[in-house]
Order: C-alpha cells, then sequence, then structure tokens
C-alpha cells in the first residue's frame, strides 16, 4: 500500500515540476505505473493538452484524456 502511495505521489511532482510538455507520448515501458505526463501533440482541441497516466504494462492500460492546459 505504501509503495503505491509513493508512486501516485511521485507522479503527482513529476506533472507539478514539469515545466515544458513532451511533444510526443514516452516509449512503452518508460513511464511508471500512476506517474502522469503532459504532451503536446496536436491530439486534443485547442486550449486542452494531453495527459497521459502510466499504466502497469498489463491489464491496466495507460489512460489518455484532454485536460484544459493552465499556461
Amino acid at each position: 500500500m505504501m509503495r503505491i502511495a509513493l508512486i501516485a505521489a511521485s507522479g503527482f511532482l513529476l506533472v507539478g515540476c514539469q515545466s515544458t510538455p513532451m511533444t510526443s507520448e514516452p516509449a512503452s515501458g518508460t513511464l511508471a505505473y500512476g506517474s502522469k505526463v503532459l504532451v503536446d501533440d496536436g491530439t486534443c482541441p485547442e486550449g486542452q493538452i494531453k495527459q497521459i497516466t502510466g499504466g502497469n504494462g498489463g491489464k491496466i492500460g495507460r489512460k489518455r484524456e484532454c485536460i484544459a492546459k493552465t499556461m
């Protein structure tokens, strides 16, 4: 349980500290479970950016969603 909390907390820190969004998704297997990254690849409507949450490489895949840009 503690391990999941630490992974989730590190994901929130990654998004909070990330100053420049990525231009493409990270390669498969490189995004830790629960980690979140922002990707500005033009697939979301104007004023939004893609947020990707890492899966576990098994039954739980990556979650992709468009969220409002805050910059």
